[in-house]
């Protein structure tokens, strides 16, 4: 297995780390970050990201998509270094690929073609205050209303909400949260009667938001393909959005070690650069290993994204804990090789900090896919118990 980029994967990462480079400068983000709206910002570049074709990434081609895993963690991983705000990740992967996974053809046009075109954003409205990471607890129930379908419930934590023409909704049709069996996605216009978004901005300051439904009423044919898919609609498209995290995650961890590197070189001490101390050169070291060793298992994840379900989870866990403990070691050695000024506002090192940290812990974090990854192992033919 050929584990190095092809040329057009190369091409790709090149033309995506030019543009943030160009267009994603700090001070841009940190005004967009103290704005109270920063629509017309964002809807510039999401504009952009449909130019370059990034928005079709790993979709159908029917819908307009090409390319696969591996070209998408090279556009992920520019985002990461470039701090990027954008809901990419949360539209393009994790609720484009619930779709991919369960909606039937026709619906799959209807809602993917807009979205690589750059007309329309999908946000994937999953998890609720009691479920944690366990996809199949969902207490938002959908009941038929003549032919059509009302929905009661409460979303927290749905990323790119705010941003969204569309949020895709998981609801239980029968049976007690926890059961498999039993759950539904729906494709809801956030603009329906009935529909409340409490929107608010994360630790890392990407949008995310509240969503409220009150008897909201939708046709026959919000109901995306087959109910007995939906659960294992969700677990693909967790797992590929998490690889995705992965590579961003290791974007920002690039981004750290070589800001680090620069202050270090710079800065003096005692009448030397803080670089030439060998203590702190070991620990440069250190961070450009531990940086390596992610690069690797984000590679290794990618190329199973389309594996057998158990296989495919179980490289997205693996994944997610080695970046994610060594994320949060590069994060803090980046600042504290800074010293104080590693945490204020106006230097970029600590908005790293920030969102690798909130990348460690979300979606169950490190110790849920620990566990994950163990509970697959043990599945194994032949593997001890």
């Amino acid at each position: 297995m050929d584990l190095n980029p092809t040329p057009e994967q190369k091409m790709l990462r090149d033309a995506a780390q030019k543009y943030f480079r160009a267009e994603y400068r700090f001070d841009a983000r940190a005004k967009r970050l103290a704005s109270a709206d920063d629509a017309v910002a964002g809807a510039a570049h999401w504009t952009r990201f449909a130019e370059f074709g990034w928005l079709g990434l790993g979709l159908p081609e029917a819908a307009g998509g090409f390319g696969g895993m591996p070209e998408l963690i090279a556009v992920c991983e520019a985002m990461g270094a470039a701090l990027s705000l954008e809901p990419y990740v949360a539209s393009t992967v994790l609720a484009a690929q619930a779709v991919a996974a369960a909606a039937d053809a026709g619906q799959q046009l209807a809602l993917l073609t807009p979205l690589v075109e750059g007309r329309s954003r999908l946000a994937l409205a999953c998890t609720e205050a009691d479920s944690g990471p366990t996809l199949a607890w969902v207490e938002t129930r959908a009941k038929r209303q003549g032919s059509g379908w009302a929905l009661d419930g409460r979303k927290t934590g749905v990323v790119g909400l705010p941003q969204a023409d569309m949020a895709i909704v998981s609801a239980r049709l029968d049976g007690r949260p926890g059961e498999r069996a039993g759950l539904a996605l729906f494709a809801l216009p956030v603009g329906t009667a009935g529909v409340r978004i409490e929107p608010y901005r994360r630790y890392d300051g990407v949008s995310a938001g509240e969503l409220r439904l009150d008897g909201v009423q939708l046709d026959a044919a919000a109901l995306l393909g087959d109910p007995g898919r939906a659960l294992e609609a969700l677990e693909r498209a967790v797992d590929l959005s998490t690889i995705a995290a992965c590579a961003d995650a290791l974007g920002a961890m690039t981004a750290v070690l070589h800001k680090t590197g620069a202050y270090l070189a710079t800065r003096k001490q005692f009448g030397a650069p803080l670089a030439s101390f060998q203590v702190l050169q070991h620990r440069m070291v250190d961070m450009f290993a531990a940086l390596e060793a992610s690069r690797s298992m984000v590679v290794m994840a990618a190329l199973h994204a389309d594996a057998a379900p158990a296989e495919r989870a179980r490289a997205a866990s693996a994944a997610k804990v080695a970046v994610g403990a060594r994320a949060r070691y590069v994060a803090q050695q980046g600042v504290q090789l800074h010293g104080g000024v590693g945490m204020t506002e106006d230097l970029d090192i600590g908005h790293y900090f920030r969102r690798l940290t909130l990348f460690e812990k979300a979606d169950g974090g490190i110790d849920h896919h620990l566990q994950r990854f163990a509970q697959s192992q043990r599945k194994e033919p032949g593997a001890p118990r």
